[in-house]
């Protein structure tokens, strides 16, 4: 009976999560800009209270999504700077990527395989095009998207207070502590968390900016900037951010032995910046298994896209925070933790 009970369970365990992942999948529109504004909020209210201080309510709430805007206006247009930077000079050295192409198809055919016919089979001109009408829709997706995130920080911002001055008035004691207490732990593992990631990212920037300036390598702002903001997504932008550089080495210089050492060199500064500096800023608070962090950013870049792979990271904050304050539930906490977690709660 107890074999059966504990059966019973696992299957309903299973069931909640296959539910709850539909669910995340296709409600993906709302949910994602929803997840996204909490962690906003929680980021920014800080800066909020600075202002309610000073000045009316209004007023300040007006200042913090004003400087919030300001900050995420910079970011886009840092990178729609680089990148045009980094499209121009593409356009204007085709020639250079037509000669690596004969090379690598001279290559290819000459071990026996037909690698012209694929390329022209799967890049065509509608692959092409399909990829402009890809990038069109997906801007106009971005400018739905961070309008409805605006909405959800400006109500989020108002409720703030009044939100918690509720919970206080619960009469339930356990449901208020388990309510309030991971809550502001949440909150200040967000804050530390993108301040750490803020300080890592500008070393990223101005390391890769020094090595391409020393490596000789063109459009070496460009890519300290592409370096530093993309970091701010886990794995995946520090993987484009090597990546990209590499290739353009590649045709620039028109020497795969050289293009293999940038690769090296970047992915030795992402390394040691990422798996072995952030770590040890970050602290113990912040530890989290390496493995649940990659498995985090991919399994919700698969369900939200570029906004998931961003903000997967900080789910997996909030849900390891949640266990950590839960006896049941601890157990998860203490196993993904990473080095130093369990610690960092005594």
């Amino acid at each position: 009976m107890m074999i059966e009970d504990r059966a019973a369970r696992i299957s309903l365990a299973i069931c909640a999560i296959v539910a709850v992942h539909a669910a995340a999948y296709f409600l993906r529109s709302l949910l994602a800009p929803v997840a996204f504004a909490i962690f906003v909020v929680a980021v920014v209210w800080p800066l909020q209270k600075w202002f309610t201080r000073r000045m009316p309510q209004g007023l300040a709430l007006v200042a913090t999504l004003a400087m919030t805007v300001a900050v995420v206006g910079v970011l886009v247009f840092l990178v729609t700077w680089a990148s045009g930077l980094v499209a121009t000079w593409l356009l204007q050295n085709a020639g250079r990527f037509q000669a690596l192409y004969m090379q690598a198809i001279d290559w290819f055919e000459g071990h026996g395989i037909a690698a012209k016919s694929i390329v022209e089979t799967n890049f065509g001109s509608s692959w092409i095009s399909g990829v402009v009408r890809g990038i069109g829709g997906h801007g106009y997706s971005l400018v739905t998207f961070l309008v409805i995130v605006f909405a959800f920080v400006v109500l989020g911002l108002l409720e703030v207070e009044i939100l918690r001055r509720n919970v206080e008035r619960l009469e339930n004691a356990s449901l208020r502590q388990a309510i309030l207490q991971p809550a502001s732990e949440i909150c200040v593992k967000y804050q530390r968390y993108m301040r750490v990631r803020t300080q890592m990212s500008l070393l990223t920037g101005a390391v890769v900016w020094a090595f391409a300036l020393f490596a000789g390598i063109e459009l070496a702002t460009a890519w300290g900037v592409l370096a530093f903001v993309l970091n701010y997504i886990p794995f995946l932008g520090p993987l484009f951010a090597t990546v990209a550089p590499t290739l353009f080495a590649l045709a620039q210089f028109e020497s795969f032995s050289l293009a293999l050492a940038v690769l090296a060199c970047l992915n030795a500064i992402q390394f040691f910046i990422g798996s072995y500096l952030e770590p040890r800023v970050a602290g113990a608070q912040l530890s989290l298994s390496p493995f649940l962090v990659l498995f985090a950013v991919f399994f919700w870049s698969a369900l939200w896209g570029v906004t998931g792979a961003f903000i997967g990271v900080p789910i997996l904050i909030a849900i390891l925070t949640i266990c950590s304050t839960n006896e049941n539930l601890r157990w998860i906490s203490d196993l993904f933790g990473g080095d130093g977690a369990k610690a960092a709660r005594r």
